[in-house]
């Protein structure tokens, strides 16, 4: 229809027109070029390298040696494996239904329009805006043995000192337990899946004699599926890859005896505790292809999503 247009008009309107044209797109490159520098020199540019990096014994200085697959192999020799492995699945599978749940449910808490909601739903909410580093310091202070809030509260009822982060037996309690105080973040999603939901439908099944039980399992439940499979696979994402212990636990964030050593804190051990970049990056390339392998998993089996009324 464009190039039709262009043909009708004279040689002189044309030679504007594609001068027009011409300006508009450069004037909108110049927009989206510091997006795309920074796509180009902060993401692709690692990413390639990162590739290259695998296939060699790389420090980042002075070393520099292609080994081929043995950064590979090496992983099936590296005797620390298992235990981060074993962590990172222990995490992922305990934090991943824990919080989808319990943000889900008090997402379902606050849907309603009762008295102080709004209060509710912001201070739920309001520790998903505190940053990572000072979200992890926080919670530092908090289960801290002598002077922690927690342990203050504790001995307050007669209690013993819980060692929270101190201790190999209650460290993944610990880091489980700081994962709940980000729920707010679920929460907002879930609460726009339920206003996304049709009036008419809840209204058509009181008619028919549903109690609030089965509106919530027959229609809520159903209809924010969507939702329920998109935080799934973020959660999926981002638990895998989860390091935030490098801000609280000791050892650079392996925890005592390693019970907080997960894959991501080890790919940063690696590459800058260790200096081996190389090992660091096919560490990297490994848990990529464990996540995308996931992630199509879930893709295929996702039969249960319902989209649309």
């Amino acid at each position: 229809m464009e190039k039709a247009l262009l043909s009708a008009l004279s040689p002189r309107h044309r030679r504007k027109t594609n001068q027009f044209t011409r300006q508009e797109a450069i004037a909108g490159w110049l927009f989206v070029s510091p997006l795309v520098i920074g796509l180009l020199f902060f993401t692709l540019l690692p990413i390639l390298c990162s590739i290259v990096w695998a296939f060699k014994d790389y420090d980042g200085f002075t070393v520099n040696r292609f080994i081929g697959f043995g950064n590979f192999i090496h992983m099936f020799h590296d005797k620390e494996m298992g235990k981060v492995w074993a962590n990172t699945l222990i995490y992922t599978c305990v934090s991943i239904p824990l919080n989808l749940i319990l943000s889900y449910l008090l997402a379902w808490l606050v849907n309603n329009n009762y008295r102080f909601t709004k209060v509710f739903r912001v201070l739920y909410y309001f520790p998903c805006v505190i940053p990572g580093v000072v979200n992890g310091l926080l919670w530092l202070d908090m289960t801290d043995n002598t002077y922690g809030i927690f342990n203050r509260m504790l001995q307050a009822i007669g209690l013993p000192a819980f060692p929270f982060f101190s201790e190999a037996s209650t460290a993944m309690f610990s880091l489980l337990l700081m994962g709940v105080w980000g729920v707010g973040g679920g929460m907002i999603l879930w609460l726009s899946a339920f206003k996304g939901i049709s009036p008419s439908l809840y209204e058509a099944a009181k008619i028919d004699g549903a109690n609030g039980w089965q509106r919530f399992t027959h229609i809520t439940i159903p209809m924010s599926t969507p939702i329920i499979f998109f935080n799934l696979v973020t959660s999926v994402i981002g638990s895998l890859q989860y390091n935030g212990t490098l801000v609280i636990a000791t050892r650079s964030g392996r925890g005592i005896d390693d019970s907080l050593y997960l894959y991501g804190v080890k790919i940063w051990f690696t590459a800058f505790k260790d200096g081996n970049l190389g090992y660091a990056c096919a560490l990297s390339w490994v848990l990529c292809l464990v996540i995308s392998a996931l992630t199509l998993l879930l893709f295929k089996t996702s039969k249960w999503v319902v989209y649309g009324e």
